[in-house]
């Protein structure tokens, strides 16, 4: 394994995730470059249901040390993330833009240095009928990107996936508490 893969790799291991996030290492795409790393993570409802998933994602690695000529590098990002959002924002015509701000400012507020970037926001609406067991309407969005890496200090640009992962879930920032019903903190008791 090439040494800056290596650092790279060591670089992501030091991340520390939300609570409320969970990180799986899932098979990396063996096609795409000649090294490759993987994870996946979730979003899980606010309210302890584990199994329900408000947003989820990918984070690839693809790493060639001969560089190639598409990412004008030697190290890619790639990035997905899927999450349930309000109806309301599907009409709204700047909800895509809004969408796409959230991955470049977490890149620029990691100081991920990054070039070559590309990749879409989708917005679906959808209407279940008949024996489908879901919600009868919902609101996803998707945010499919991939961007060039400098250097391998590849904790900040994980850093800037996770944020977006967080704003899409609709999670307040780290270590801010909603105020539930009655003005008290979500969660906090009547002794708090």
């Amino acid at each position: 394994m090439p040494a800056a893969f290596q650092a790279a790799l060591e670089a992501l291991a030091t991340v520390r995730v939300r609570a409320e996030v969970v990180v799986e290492h899932i098979p990396a795409p063996q096609r795409l470059a000649p090294f490759a790393h993987a994870i996946a993570l979730s979003v899980c409802e606010p309210d302890g249901d584990d199994d329900v998933d408000i947003a989820s994602g990918r984070f690839i690695v693809l790493f060639d040390p001969a560089g190639h000529e598409a990412w004008a590098g030697t190290t890619r990002c790639v990035g997905y993330v899927s999450a349930v959002t309000d109806e309301h924002m599907v009409d709204d015509a700047m909800f895509s833009e809004v969408a796409w701000s959230w991955l470049t400012d977490a890149l620029d507020d990691t100081r991920a240095g990054h070039h070559h970037l590309g990749g879409t926001v989708t917005r679906t609406a959808s209407t279940r009928f008949g024996e489908i067991a879901a919600p009868e309407h919902s609101v996803d969005v998707e945010i499919r990107a991939s961007w060039t890496a400098e250097g391998t200090a590849l904790d900040r640009h994980l850093r800037a996936y996770l944020e977006v992962l967080t704003i899409a879930a609709g999670l307040p920032p780290e270590g801010v508490h909603l105020l539930g019903a009655g003005g008290q903190a979500a969660g906090a008791g009547a002794g708090a």
